[in-house]
């Protein structure tokens, strides 16, 4: 066994922020499992806007320069390597899917704190599982538990066909509400086999035109021009954005609603374990738009930089 296989291993990496163009595919240091930890052999990692929005610079508040180099990724699916001191729940050769704490997915080795992983969905590949953890969590965390969506209630999905928004579609339906999906109408069959009951074409009809009685907005797109979704809400009604959005604050008490702060997600084993099972059941599925090998890191945060994605995209590491 050659040097490389014990101690380094391929991984995407940047050492300063900027466009995709900085991404680099280079051989660096292979991580050990810590304390309550699991080394995972990745086998796929999935790609959400936060990654590219990280590297292009707009989250220095929370990621400085001082990080750098710094190896994007935060989803993941693979095979457990090894285990750090604490850690009883997995042994090597496990399939796992989950989240990292601090990035580093994008690479063929990561440790995940074990709180962080669940076995990997039995019914599907490593690359869709590697599409599920933040965006799954995050619908079922908004929809669930901080708005307590009850039967019956008409839900509008901002940026339905996305990442978060067509496993929001899926889960909303599963509780019982109307759902009202927000999105381009080349997406209008995709949505409608997922359950959506209605689709608003936002190329063609302003979404505070079509609706005005929404109980509950879940906005994925937010911007500049967020603040006219609170006009689709009824009087009592609540938006929660899980991107950056401009709403103010006189409109809202105006039009007599509520907007959230952008909620912190929490991935666990147990939230992953549910999603898990609703996968194996069944009850949810997951879309990938395309897949990249690693080495094409940067092919994948372009078109993830286009916003013209339907479900996930997904870096295959391994086979």
């Amino acid at each position: 066994m050659n040097k490389r296989d014990n101690q380094t291993m391929k991984a995407i990496r940047y050492h300063s922020f900027g466009g995709p163009e900085v991404l680099r595919c280079e051989e660096v240091p292979r991580p050990a499992a810590g304390p309550g930890q699991v080394l995972v052999r990745v086998h796929a990692s999935g790609l959400n806007p936060g990654d590219w929005q990280i590297r292009s610079g707009l989250a220095r508040e929370r990621f400085p320069e001082s990080m750098l180099p710094y190896i994007p990724g935060w989803d993941v699916s693979g095979v457990v390597d090894s285990v750090g001191p604490g850690v009883t729940g997995f042994q090597a050769g496990d399939a796992v899917y989950g989240m990292t704490d601090n990035s580093g997915a994008c690479a063929e080795y990561v440790a995940v704190p074990a709180s962080r992983l669940a076995p990997k969905p039995a019914s599907i590949s490593h690359v869709q599982a590697a599409g599920l953890p933040q965006s799954a969590v995050t619908a079922w965390h908004v929809l669930y538990e901080l708005a307590g969506l009850a039967p019956g209630q008409r839900v509008l999905i901002h940026g339905a066909a996305g990442g978060v928004g067509h496993l929001a579609v899926q889960l909303a339906k599963l509780r019982g509400a109307y759902v009202i999906g927000v999105a381009s109408g080349r997406h209008a069959e995709f949505l409608s086999g997922l359950g959506a009951d209605l689709l608003i074409d936002y190329t063609t009809t302003p979404v505070e035109r079509a609706i005005r009685d929404a109980d509950l907005i879940l906005d994925t797109v937010g911007g500049a021009h967020a603040d006219r979704l609170l006009d689709a809400l009824k009087p009592g009604g609540e938006l929660i954005p899980i991107t950056w959005g401009h709403y103010s604050p006189e409109h809202a008490a105006k039009a007599g609603v509520t907007v959230r702060d952008i909620p912190f997600t929490e991935v666990n084993t147990e939230n992953l374990t549910a999603i898990a099972e609703l996968i194996d059941s069944g009850h949810l599925r997951i879309a990938i738009d395309t897949v990249f090998p690693l080495r094409e890191a940067r092919r994948a945060h372009e078109l993830s930089e286009s916003r013209r994605v339907r479900g996930k995209i997904v870096l295959q590491v391994a086979e």
